[in-house]
């Protein structure tokens, strides 16, 4: 397949290249390439960390660009657009599904706590994660937001980076949320519950990375620079 991308697509930051190109942050999660708390690392960079060809990441990302899909330039959308938008598409997702998921791995946890491969620990730190996700987007909701909204993004350099180095944390739950549950792959024993656990988690962790993205290479750029 011939690339359509620039080559300078090579040296540009994950971050951006998720932003504009339609399925660039399926393939990243697919490979389990940092694009939100390591966006500002460019492909080469990234792929090299982890031994992967830069071009076949690209040719991936194309052949996704080829499938009819819905895609949204939330960069050139208007900044209480993607306000609603990350209020409505995972705000209250994490909301309703991470009480679910606490329930399901106390559940598997409980039933399972004999097997070698019981994912111990893992409902605690759902819990955790829960408690901090919900701490998180009260300041968003309460303090944040509002500023964007009312047109004062530029005056939000201290909330943003309380928000950024709070993504920071998400980040590393959420790597020690897949090493407890083995990379979200079940047993070949495991119970039906097991399995629709891991896979909420393993669709926990596209939406969360989604969300961080989208805010830190979209949102908060944007509403510093007062556009």
């Amino acid at each position: 397949m011939e690339l359509s991308f620039d080559p300078n697509a090579l040296r540009s930051p994950l971050g951006r290249l998720a932003t504009e190109r339609p399925g660039a942050s399926r393939v990243f999660h697919r490979h389990h390439l940092d694009f939100c708390c390591g966006g500002h690392v460019t492909l080469e960079q990234a792929c090299e960390r982890v031994g992967l060809s830069p071009t076949t990441i690209l040719e991936e990302i194309q052949s996704e660009e080829a499938r009819p899909q819905s895609f949204q330039r939330w960069d050139q959308k208007p900044l209480s657009e993607l306000v609603d938008h990350l209020l409505v598409h995972f705000h209250e997702p994490h909301r309703r599904e991470l009480p679910r998921l606490v329930e399901m791995a106390q559940k598997v946890e409980s039933v399972h706590a004999l097997k070698p491969d019981c994912p111990r620990g893992l409902a605690e730190h759902l819990q955790q994660m829960h408690f901090e996700l919900e701490q998180h987007m009260l300041k968003e909701e309460n303090i944040l937001f509002p500023m964007i909204r009312h047109g004062h993004g530029a005056m939000a350099a201290m909330p943003i980076q309380v928000m950024e180095e709070e993504h920071r944390d998400h980040a590393k739950n959420l790597e020690r949320l897949r090493a407890l549950a083995g990379g979200f792959a079940p047993p070949e024993a495991a119970c039906n519950t097991w399995r629709a656990l891991y896979l909420g988690l393993a669709e926990l962790e596209a939406m969360l990375m989604e969300h961080i993205h989208l805010e830190n290479h979209v949102l908060f750029p944007r509403a510093l620079a007062g556009r």
